[in-house]
């Protein structure tokens, strides 16, 4: 029988061999922590970077708020002109260009979001103008194609946000517009009761580019000696070449008197029949009744008003379309939207872009100039004392009720 005896040159094989599972169960617990803490990094960083974009959205959000507001002060015809909020308290905004509006951030003190700095920086939240490579500022006009050109509609803004979390950065670009309202209009003067005199009205349902300047148009229309390229008073030269409409529309009979001149497609359009008036203000809107009620909000006094601006309901005693309220501003250049429950008298110098719907009667004494339309439904009759000038403009009416509707339209949003 053999016996095999251990060879002493395998003392120790066991010892060597869990040594090497030994380091090799070290380094498979090494790469694992490695791989455990660079996914914990990288989790972190696309948290942080998620929340860098809300930030950036959170300025973009401010920046629409400060547009609403009327406190960015940009003008359409200027495509310099921009706006920039800093994350700085009133009074303490840093200096800005000559072009550029500088606001302190609407933020509570203590508690800035990110989106925006203390200084100028590229990274400052700001507004400017979407502009083509000629610097003509950008509009958007649904009705033609293309939409987006430098001709009619609504300016369009370019918002630029960046949200900042630790080392993490996001830069967001939107191009807006504020929502537009677009209005029926009859007629640049429409009533409902028999028109009796116009005095020396000068009425045109050609459509106006709502750049007119003011008192444009109050000669006529056609000056016998034009003064080339922009008559200042003679509207021909500000009309746009379509979307007209009469320039008198009344329910019953209309005798404009001997003084007054009516231009439009056609002058005057006459005896229309009652039935086929607007229901209601929301009619000239396209709205529903609570939809209107909605956006010309709660009624107010037309004694306490000093700013003329906006979306005005006046009335005097909170009863829907009683006409039983007297208004009667003075001296006043105003713009947007004017629902009157009642009479509106228009006295002294009176300017107005935008859209006038009156449920009682109107009367002019002295001058008035209106670029955009004007409703009255009148009780009895309309009898104009004074001069009255108005020109159809339904880009006016669109971009004012827009300016002032304070909702917004997203045509574009990319990261920078």
């Amino acid at each position: 029988m053999d016996v095999r005896l251990p060879n002493h040159n395998e003392r120790g094989i066991a010892l060597v061999i869990s040594m090497l599972i030994l380091l090799v169960m070290t380094l498979l617990g090494l790469v694992l922590m490695a791989g455990a803490s660079l996914n914990r990094s990288l989790a972190g960083n696309d948290q942080r970077m998620r929340q860098a974009l809300n930030i950036a959205e959170a300025g973009v959000g401010e920046a629409e708020a400060r547009i609403a507001n009327q406190e960015t002060l940009m003008d359409p015809l200027d495509w310099r002109d921009a706006c920039q909020v800093f994350n700085t308290i009133a009074g303490s905004v840093p200096l800005v260009g000559a072009d550029t509006i500088a606001l302190a951030t609407g933020q509570p003190v203590g508690s800035y979001l990110n989106y925006t700095t203390p200084t100028v920086s590229p990274d400052v939240l700001t507004i400017g103008w979407k502009r083509n490579t000629l610097n003509q500022v950008m509009k958007y006009d649904a009705a033609l194609n293309p939409a987006i050109q430098p001709g009619t509609g609504i300016p369009i803004y370019t918002i630029s946000a960046t949200g900042r979390v630790g080392q993490a950065r996001r830069t967001i670009v939107a191009e807006v517009i504020q929502k537009p309202y677009i209005v029926l209009a009859k007629g640049a003067f429409t009533a409902n009761v028999a028109i009796e005199d116009l005095g020396n009205a000068n009425v045109c349902g050609w459509n106006h580019s709502a750049d007119t300047p003011y008192d444009d148009g109050n000669k006529g229309r056609d000056n016998p000696a034009p003064i080339p390229p922009n008559d200042p008073k003679y509207c021909h030269d500000n009309e746009l070449g379509g979307g007209d409409v009469p320039g008198v529309w009344c329910g019953d009979a209309v005798n404009p008197g001997g003084n007054a001149h009516n231009e439009g497609n056609p002058p005057i359009a006459g005896s229309q029949g009652q039935n086929n008036f607007y229901t209601g203000p929301w009619d000239c809107f396209g709205m529903s009744q609570a939809e209107f009620w909605g956006f010309v909000g709660s009624p107010r006094d037309p004694s306490a008003i000093s700013n003329w601006n906006g979306i005005l309901y006046l009335d005097n005693n909170g009863v829907t379309r009683d006409a039983s309220c007297s208004v009667g501003p003075n001296g006043v250049d105003a713009e947007g939207f004017m629902y009157v429950d009642g009479d509106l008298s228009l006295n002294s110098n009176f300017h107005y872009k935008g859209f006038i719907f009156v449920e009682g009667d109107i009367t002019v004494n002295g001058n008035a100039w209106i670029l955009g339309g004007i409703v009255a439904k009148g009780k009895t009759k309309i009898k104009i004392n004074g001069a009255m000038t108005v020109l159809y403009s339904g880009d006016a009416i669109t971009q004012e009720l827009t300016k002032y509707g304070s909702q917004f339209v997203t045509l574009s949003w990319r990261e920078r």
